[in-house]
């Protein structure tokens, strides 16, 4: 019994750790693509727009996450997300 447990809290602490924002981005349907970074930062300032988009249900950390995922891989960044990537 204790070894079921600490296998499914490692495997819960491992999904956290290796969680980034492209899972999170992936899971709302929103493809970094699509906005410039100009766009996603006023979408992250703006509590009525990441409501919108689902962005508010998510954590502190997992919101920073997906806001450098997103605006690294906008459309006019230096790595913009590439279809079916």
């Amino acid at each position: 019994m204790k070894l079921i447990r600490l296998l499914l809290l490692s495997s819960v602490l491992a999904t956290m750790v290796l969680s980034d924002g492209k899972d999170n981005a992936g899971k709302l349907g929103l493809d970094a693509s699509s906005k410039a970074i100009k766009q996603w930062e006023k979408i992250f300032g703006d509590a009525g727009k990441m409501a919108k988009l689902g962005i508010d249900k998510l954590s502190d950390a997992d919101k920073e996450d997906l806001k450098k995922y997103l605006t690294s891989h906008a459309a006019d960044s230096d790595h913009p997300q590439a279809a079916g990537m």
